[in-house]
């Protein structure tokens, strides 16, 4: 299972790489478009074995933006004065731009897929798939563009802060893709599909359960 390992890695990047993300972000929203472009150019030139795995497991199974948006939410779990909150909350928004960008290659590619599918004989799953991939496209689409500071800027913090809470719909539809995508094989005796729906069901009820927590936390000390 190839996602624990990308999740520790992007958060030992947002760690390690905490001071570059907050004085150059642009530097590394240059650097996701580059690869998202490489991604796209992917599906129509031949790439190096190499680099087509890289992009394979990182962009088009989109382990390394899923593996920086569980990093986003889960910074949230941790209270402002606690040394995680200290270091990271600054660099929320930048993360989250991060793996925005890096999301709408795969999506990009991942949309045109479904088109062919859409009259097969499993169209019905195909469909709901599809419906829910557009939904996704959509919330990811506002999300990304209101975690800019220069449309932040532009809004009313209460309107942001609303326009905000849809990230939690959008990780929650988000595990239902997930699920979507892996329970069938999963359900057929496919090995690598059972370990990712444990590890995918584990990592969003952990967050589920913690931000709940959070939450009751913080209301409780308001």
């Amino acid at each position: 299972m190839d996602f624990p390992l990308v999740f520790i890695g992007a958060v030992a990047a947002a760690f390690a790489l905490r001071n570059p993300i907050k004085k150059a972000p642009v530097a590394f929203y240059v650097l996701a478009v580059a690869v998202s472009v490489l991604f796209i150019a992917a599906e129509f030139f031949p790439m190096p074995r190499a680099v087509w795995s890289a992009l394979f497991l990182l962009v088009q199974k989109c382990m390394l933006a899923l593996a920086l948006f569980a990093v986003v939410m889960l910074i949230g779990v941790f209270s402002r004065d606690s040394r995680v909150g200290r270091w990271l909350r600054p660099i929320r928004a930048e993360l989250s731009i991060i793996a925005w960008i890096l999301s709408l290659g795969h999506m990009a590619v991942y949309l045109a897929s479904y088109l062919p599918r859409l009259g097969g004989v499993n169209k019905g799953a195909v469909m709901i798939s599809f419906v829910v991939a557009l939904v996704l496209f959509a919330l990811l689409l506002v999300l990304g563009v209101t975690s800019f500071n220069v449309v932040k800027k532009r809004m009313k913090k209460d309107t942001w802060k609303r326009v905000q809470m849809l990230a939690y719909p959008f990780f929650g539809l988000v595990y239902l893709h997930l699920m979507l995508m892996l329970l069938p094989p999963a359900l057929h005796g496919g090995a690598a599909a059972q370990v990712s729906v444990a590890v995918y069901s584990v990592l969003f009820a952990a967050y589920a359960l913690l931000r709940v927590r959070r939450a009751m936390i913080d209301r409780k000390a308001a």
